[in-house]
Order: structure tokens, then C-alpha cells, then sequence
């Protein structure tokens, strides 16, 4: 039997350095809970507010992070990593440093003999065409190759300032806008016609959601600057959870008009 967990949405880096260093605490300590039975660690995307990977330079920070997934490597725990649109610049320094899987899209996965839909969820379905194609661009080599040609301390503060653009015109984050116009929820109803899965676990809405399909169920896996909920996902049903700092609560998304953390 295989125990997995499923986060996303840290957005390391953002809005500040004392900020995302309490957040990176919590982030390390819950990674330390979830190595004591887990057999694979899934970070759905979006781990950091953005990244970048130069051939010779690490961007500053993160080393409890780090040091905490080649630990967990170390002991045999498989880890695996989804770009975000945050963080898509990924190439092979996490592969190489802690073994992970990446993925720079969706993925279909048995687990346990349950089949997962798994992705960050960004650009999905056809309500996003403006930044699929933005995505396309962004995902270019030639793109990337003009970035990584601009010095890092320009570079990463160029980025920092439209990650943060990015994150503020998302107003809607923690309001629930009902079934019709929850879009990832619409995209796992259309997938489910043709592709059926049991469960669907997405980032990128940053709101913790469960919400029933044709024989399955759709859960977004909230962020970590407000709800620091997860799933952990072994022989039976996904459990949804909360991280308090010290311990892991269950916790039961609440469909209102607006949503706060426990």
C-alpha cells in the first residue's frame, strides 16, 4: 500500500522575506509529520510565488525546504513536483538534487487501485484562452533562454513584481462562485465524460474545495498563505486536512458565499 500527499500553492517568496520564512517553517514541519508513512509526497504547483533555474545560480532561500526534501529523498520517500504558473521555469536541478518526478502537466495515476486525476490546474478547459496563450510563450525555450541571459538580481525582481501583479488580481480566491462558474470544477465534469477518474486533485483556485461529479469527486487543495490544507490519500477515500503547525485537524470546505480558514 502506498501513502501519498498532495499540497500546493505555497508560494514561497511572497509578499515578503519574514513572511514566506514563517510560512517555510510550517511548510518543513508538516513535511516532517507526513514522512512518518508516506511513500510519495506530491507538490501540486505553484511552490514558489516564482522560480527560476540559472545553470550556475540557486535563488536565495528555501534551504529548510531543501534540506528537508533531500533528507526525505534520502529516506526513500518518492517526491514528486507539477509546474505551477508560478513556478513552470523547473528543469532538472530538483531531479537531480531529490530524485523527483516532474511533471509540466496533468497526470492520470492509480494509487492504491483508485484512479487520480492530478494537475495544478492552470489553463484548463476553455474559459482561459488568454493565458494559454501567454502559458505557450512563457513555455518557449527561446523565452526562456532570453530570461536566463538578464542578470539574476534584475531578473528575479522583474519577476517578483509581476508575480505579485498576478497574485493581487486574483480577488476572488477565497469566494465560492457556485458550480456553474467554478471552472476547474467544470473542466473535471467534462474530463470525467470521457475520461473517468474518482477523484480530481487541482491547485491554482487557492480556495479548499469538495465537490461531487458523475461517480467521482473534485477537491482544489487550497494554499498555504491562509489554509495550509492538504490530502493525504491511502487505501481508502482522500482525507482532507489542515496543518496547525503542530499536528494535522480535519477540515471540511464550507460552500458559503465566502470562505475563511478554521
Amino acid at each position: 500500500m502506498r501513502i501519498a500527499y498532495f499540497a500546493s500553492d505555497f508560494h514561497l517568496g511572497a509578499p515578503n522575506e519574514v513572511e514566506s520564512k514563517s510560512r517555510e517553517k510550517h511548510i518543513v514541519s508538516w513535511l516532517e509529520y507526513a514522512a512518518k508513512d508516506a511513500t510519495d509526497i506530491y507538490l501540486v504547483g505553484d511552490v514558489f510565488d516564482f522560480w527560476f533555474e540559472y545553470e550556475k545560480v540557486i535563488p536565495k532561500g528555501y534551504s529548510r525546504l531543501f534540506g528537508t526534501l533531500a533528507r526525505l529523498s534520502d529516506q526513500g520517500i518518492q517526491l514528486h513536483f507539477f509546474y505551477g504558473n508560478h513556478d513552470m521555469w523547473v528543469k532538472s536541478y530538483f531531479t537531480e538534487e531529490f530524485n523527483m518526478h516532474i511533471y509540466p502537466e496533468p497526470i492520470s495515476l492509480i494509487l492504491n487501485g483508485r484512479k487520480i486525476f492530478v494537475g495544478h490546474g492552470d489553463g484548463l478547459g476553455p474559459w482561459d484562452r488568454s493565458y494559454r496563450m501567454i502559458k505557450k510563450i512563457l513555455r518557449n525555450r527561446m523565452c526562456q533562454w532570453v530570461f536566463g541571459r538578464i542578470h539574476p538580481n534584475l531578473g528575479l525582481k522583474l519577476a517578483s513584481y509581476f508575480s505579485g501583479k498576478s497574485r493581487k488580481s486574483q480577488s476572488e480566491d477565497h469566494k465560492y462562485l457556485g458550480k456553474d462558474n467554478e471552472w476547474l470544477y467544470q473542466y473535471a465534469k467534462q474530463h470525467q465524460a470521457s475520461d473517468p477518474h474518482e477523484f480530481y486533485f487541482f491547485g491554482h483556485r487557492h480556495l479548499p474545495l469538495k465537490l461531487e461529479i458523475p461517480q467521482g469527486v473534485y477537491y482544489n487543495l487550497g494554499e498555504w498563505l491562509t489554509f495550509k490544507t492538504f490530502i493525504k490519500m491511502d487505501s481508502h477515500n482522500p482525507i482532507f486536512l489542515q496543518w496547525n503547525g503542530q499536528e494535522a485537524e480535519h477540515f471540511e470546505p464550507k460552500h458559503d458565499s465566502t470562505v475563511s480558514p478554521n
